[in-house]
């Protein structure tokens, strides 16, 4: 009988990450300043971060070595176990095979944790004191708050009102590792009171809590910024998840077909797919999916050009698929995914081609969410459940076709704290929501000339 979970020893937790700049297909377009609109120095990123990310973002090595630090720290969890997922093959009655990484074993219960531990221990190791930060559904800041609890160092969260208000439990788990959380758009920062003036009753968005933290960060020598997706490094992180799925079918056998991920900003599924980019270069048949919400069609329906990272327009310039900068998206569940734009490395595969993405309202992702807890037991975070959706469909044309596929996807976070969103669902409150074009075209309009 085949064993349902393929594990790797704590002494094969990858000892470097993959950095995937060194094999794209051309440069990277070059990040700009917000105020001059020329590329960015490393002197233009020292106030918001440390020089060894800082070396990170702009790094050409293919491997970077993990600090013993940082790998000490992800032996807390990692590595995590790739999972057969048999009994949702039997309800689908399909031939392909369906395997998924599980990343949410960490600490916080998501894949966040893999780059909040190594950014914090960098800021630790220049003396920062405390950083701060924004989250959409409460994933990063938790990890974020986990990792500054292990480095000692204070952290300041700025949540998405709509989801501060969706996901009490979030905020009581940073909180009780000791970080201070704000709904945003809050009146503690330059930026929160600029769009609170605008619109007191604003849900939020990830742009506009990331401008919060920008704003607290520039405002403070002791503190730095971090963010939790998007940046070049953060996907460095990521792609321990990657390398150890790549040894894990190695050690089994197998060789994937498709590798699909929920694409917010572009961490997890860049992390995931990544560390097999190389060997898909070179012809090998292999697919990436990046799956998203119709609520917020990025990669779908988004433009790519160069755009603000935030709403205030503090953050970076960068080239990437976006719905303009002022996009403020509705208050679906999947906090994680509401973000106006993606990673540009993400992007840049995007465009070039080696990159596929489909979009789902929410109904029929939390349909394939109650499948798989149905079946496979967890219950996924609704993030999470986009890319079990575009598996099962993947599945469902095996089965049409009677193709033995090999489908993996990343099992990205846990849904234990969005029962609210399933109550919904269950209930029959949960709508659907498709971002109109007229609103894209108008978010559009504000993209800086460059």
């Amino acid at each position: 009988m085949e064993d349902i979970k393929t594990y790797l020893t704590e002494r094969e937790i990858p000892r470097q990450w993959y950095n995937v700049q060194a094999d794209l297909p051309k440069p990277l377009p070059p990040p700009l300043h917000p105020g001059t609109l020329k590329p960015l120095g490393p002197q233009d990123l020292a106030p918001i971060f440390p020089m060894g990310l800082i070396e990170q973002e702009v790094s050409q090595q293919r491997w970077i070595d993990i600090p013993d630090e940082v790998w000490s720290i992800y032996k807390l969890w990692r590595p995590t176990p790739l999972c057969r997922a048999k009994r949702l093959e039997e309800a689908l009655k399909t031939p392909a095979r369906i395997y998924y990484k599980n990343e949410s074993v960490s600490p916080a219960g998501s894949h966040k944790p893999n780059t909040a531990v190594a950014q914090a221990y960098y800021n630790k190791k220049e003396g920062v004191k405390r950083l701060s930060t924004e989250t959409g559904a409460g994933q990063w800041g938790s990890a974020l708050a986990f990792g500054c609890n292990v480095f000692g160092l204070e952290c300041k969260v700025y949540m998405v009102k709509v989801s501060y208000q969706q996901k009490p439990y979030r905020r009581m788990m940073m909180e009780t590792w000791g970080a201070s959380v704000t709904p945003s758009p809050s009146n503690q920062t330059e930026a929160g009171r600029m769009i609170l003036a605008q619109d007191p009753n604003s849900p939020g968005s990830l742009g506009i809590a990331i401008s919060e933290a920008v704003n607290d960060a520039v405002k403070r020598d002791d503190t730095r910024y971090s963010l939790g997706s998007v940046l070049n490094h953060v996907i460095l992180h990521q792609t321990v998840v990657g390398l150890e799925t790549k040894a894990q079918l190695k050690k089994i056998g197998v060789e994937p077909d498709v590798l699909i991920g929920c694409v917010g900003g572009g961490s997890n599924f860049s992390g995931f797919c990544f560390p097999f980019f190389p060997e898909k270069k070179q012809g090998k048949k292999i697919r990436f999916v990046a799956v998203e919400p119709t609520a917020c069609p990025t990669l779908t329906k988004g433009l790519y050009r160069y755009d603000f990272g935030d709403t205030a327009q503090m953050a970076p310039i960068v080239k990437m698929y976006t719905l303009g900068h002022t996009f403020i998206p509705a208050g679906i569940h999947a906090g994680g995914l509401r973000y106006h734009g993606d990673a540009p490395l993400l992007c840049l595969l995007y465009d070039e081609g080696f990159v596929e993405a489909v979009a789902y309202p929410q109904n029929p992702v939390f349909e394939a969410a109650m499948l798989f807890a149905r079946t496979e037991g967890t219950i996924p975070a609704p993030e999470t459940a986009h890319a079990i959706r575009a598996a099962i469909d993947e599945a469902i044309k095996c089965r049409e076709k009677k193709e033995e596929k090999v489908i993996v996807f990343n099992f990205s976070g846990h849904g234990h704290f969005d029962l609210a969103a399933y109550d919904l669902f269950l209930s029959k409150k949960l709508e659907d929501y498709e971002y109109p074009d007229e609103k894209i075209k108008e978010a559009l309009k504000d993209l800086p000339k460059v």
